[in-house]
């Protein structure tokens, strides 16, 4: 708890930055006026969103946004199926580039990741798991479970569409096609409860660690996330 306590208050200070710095860029390049906002709100691939842009020069914006999402899903490797919940946690800081003075864009910057899986293992209808080619019963096994975690710190690149803080904006379109840059999946399986003797709970452990490797193997390769949301705009 301690360590994701951390991780969350470095995220929330290099968003903090990031509002100062845009804020400071802003300022002095209008000094004499009020500096524009802009609030987003959209769906897609990383949930539900909201993003505040704010002007850096005439075809640059800063942008900083939440995304959150719960969903559940069935799963499984050769061996166990799953009971799977994904977790969608995600917190933008990136730049909007408007290279043709219109509202199409070039965005990048970094994606703060909290995004995991947690998953629960399913024993078989008639109530045992194969674990490494051993069976248990439910009984015997306890409880499986498992997580699925991604780098904390992500990189993006993407293209849009819709400029929040355009001149006379008012109510307006926004669109992101992109790819956050996640890595290779971190698994952890783990079993609890186990009502066996300590030797077949020990075998247990060791077959467990197996069906870890194979979860692990499952996603491995998923290191680029795509990212696709459409919403509406609002210029204050």
């Amino acid at each position: 708890m301690q360590r994701t306590a951390t991780r969350i208050t470095r995220a929330t200070s290099s968003v903090t930055l990031v509002f100062a710095l845009a804020g400071v860029i802003a300022l002095s390049a209008q000094p004499a006026q009020a500096v524009d906002l802009g609030l987003s709100g959209d769906v897609g691939t990383t949930g539900v969103g909201f993003h505040l842009s704010m002007p850096l020069a005439p075809t640059l914006n800063a942008r900083v946004g939440v995304n959150y999402f719960d969903y559940s899903f069935n799963s499984s490797t050769n061996s166990v199926n799953y009971d799977a919940k994904a977790k969608l946690r995600t917190f933008d800081a990136l730049l909007d580039w408007f290279p043709f003075h219109n509202e199409f864009r070039l965005s990048g910057g970094v994606i703060y990741n909290g995004n995991k899986i947690d998953a629960t293992g399913k024993p078989k209808a008639n109530g045992t798991y194969t674990l490494n080619g051993n069976t248990y019963t439910s009984a015997q096994a306890g409880q499986v479970d498992g997580r699925v975690d991604f780098k904390r710190i992500a990189p993006y690149l993407g293209l849009g569409y819709g400029n929040a803080v355009a001149p006379n904006k008012g109510w307006g379109f926004t669109a992101d096609v992109g790819v956050m840059f996640q890595g290779n999946g971190s698994t952890s399986l783990s079993n609890s409860g186990c009502s066996a003797p300590a030797p077949l709970c020990a075998q247990l452990g060791r077959d467990v660690a197996a069906e870890n490797a194979e979860l692990s193997d499952k996603v491995h390769g998923y290191n680029l996330y795509p990212v696709v949301r459409v919403g509406a705009s609002y210029k204050f």
